[in-house]
């Protein structure tokens, strides 16, 4: 306890920073829970198609979240040396990225969607597939947009401002699956499509809302002067790139792992992949709630960086993951003792599926601890700036060896989709690792520096 005490102060900081990043999070979970609850009562089959849609484009969302990630410590460290005038030029410049990387990925994912009967999956799920494909990917711009300016409110540690754009834009994204799903109050009962549209037009409510929100606050004054008098420059383009694109590498491989896991599911059949949908709702809590202590972590450490005050750069990232392994052991306790019935909160029709979630809530157990070191540690790199070695070591862990071995596990062993499970604490462990040892010797390289100066 006596050595705790001394991260008191941090705890106290990171979690007001990270509690309403954790609740704009869990804003977004419950909307994952919702969707998979209406769409599932509605139809298993349908539910199958959202789950093979959803974490396509869950590759593509995390890829392109990472991406503006790489502005965080920019404005972090700038924050942290009062260049006001600077944030907001960095600001204009991520905008600017944000949209040429938005355009990319949506060009990407034409092509899968142009080829998406050739992906193995059930037949019976492709009238579905194919046009809420279609009204998610219309989306992805403005998911872009609206991030680049989350991660500026982030860095000059505004984090409530972003949160209540997502409570509001989630709730109006259940208000709107209730109406088209089922069609309430004469609107016509859409199904899965419903709920396309219902996502499409939050996203660009969400983002308005904060282009409004920058434009008239007066918190944000002293940074409009610098995004309406700077300028846009390829030297910051590169420099939000060069940030940006390990973190974008790093998180799209780690939500390959899951995304081409659902590719291998769908092989299994509709049961399973509608038990996989289930399954990843239900771990998106956890992970959702650890990212946003890691964002908190992320925020302190380049503001201590910014400061040239490598002891808080430590003691903000270890006080982190203090938070996140507390969460770990209460987010594990509450699977633990729901496994026998979450799964029928989404699924009323069909006891297989329900029986296999509370089967697979063994390998969700499994993975925790790994999941949130490599949060930790990701995004304490993240806060230092030290991008780059990100995506080697999410390649290792995810495409060397998560991946394989979720189809040696799933397949070559028999083992199905428990097999495919199993490959993700491999995986996410190996990276928790891997991050942990790359930031302990990144400080003593920055100590050393620092001690020669």
């Amino acid at each position: 306890m006596n050595h705790l005490k001394k991260y008191y102060p941090h705890y106290r900081i990171l979690l007001k920073l990270g509690i309403p990043i954790i609740i704009g999070q869990l804003g977004v979970i419950i909307l994952g829970f919702a969707d998979t609850l209406m769409i599932g009562h509605h139809s298993t089959t349908e539910l199958a198609a959202a789950s093979f849609v959803n974490n396509l484009f869950s590759l593509v969302i995390l890829f392109g979240t990472g991406f503006s990630y790489g502005l965080t410590p920019i404005v972090g460290e700038m924050y942290g040396r009062r260049e006001d005038a600077g944030i907001g030029m960095m600001l204009k410049n991520s905008l600017a990225a944000n949209m040429i990387i938005a355009v990319a990925l949506t060009l990407a994912m034409w092509v899968v969607y142009v080829n998406v009967d050739m992906m193995g999956q059930p037949v019976e799920l492709l009238p579905y597939i194919r046009p809420y494909f279609l009204v998610i990917l219309s989306s992805v711009v403005f998911v872009m947009l609206f991030n680049a300016f989350k991660q500026f409110a982030d860095g000059i540690t505004d984090t409530s401002t972003p949160m209540w754009i997502l409570i509001g834009g989630n709730v109006l994204n259940i208000i709107g699956n209730y109406l088209l799903i089922y069609g309430k109050f004469g609107l016509p009962a859409l199904g899965l499509l419903g709920a396309g549209i219902s996502t499409l037009v939050s996203r660009i409510l969400m983002f308005a809302v904060f282009v409004l929100i920058f434009f008239s606050s007066s918190r944000y004054e002293v940074y409009r002067k610098g995004f309406s008098a700077g300028r846009l420059g390829r030297e910051h383009i590169w420099r939000l790139n060069k940030n940006g694109l390990p973190v974008a590498l790093q998180m799209g491989m780690e939500s390959a792992a899951f995304s081409l896991s659902t590719v291998m599911v769908g092989w299994l059949g509709s049961v399973q992949l509608a038990a996989h949908q289930v399954m990843i709702t239900i771990s998106t809590l956890a992970f959702m709630t650890f990212y946003g202590v890691g964002a908190a972590i992320a925020i302190r450490v380049s503001n201590a960086k910014g400061q040239n005050d490598m002891a808080n750069v430590k003691m903000s990232a270890y006080a982190g993951y203090h938070l996140i392994l507390a969460l770990c052991v209460v987010m594990s306790s509450v699977f633990f003792f729901t496994r026998s019935f979450i799964g029928g909160f989404f699924v009323s029709d069909n006891a297989e599926v329900v029986q296999m979630v509370s089967v697979l809530i063994i390998p969700l157990l499994l993975y925790q601890l790994g999941d949130g070191t490599q949060i930790t540690f990701a995004n304490s790199l993240r806060g230092i700036s030290d991008m780059k070695p990100m995506a080697l070591i999410a390649f290792i862990s995810y495409f060397v060896i998560s991946l394989p071995a979720g189809y040696l596990f799933g397949f070559v062993l028999d083992m199905g989709i428990m097999g495919i499970w199993l490959a993700f604490p491999v995986g996410l462990t190996t990276a928790g690792i891997l991050f942990w040892c790359r930031f302990e010797y990144k400080l003593r390289r920055m100590g050393a520096a620092r001690s020669a100066a």
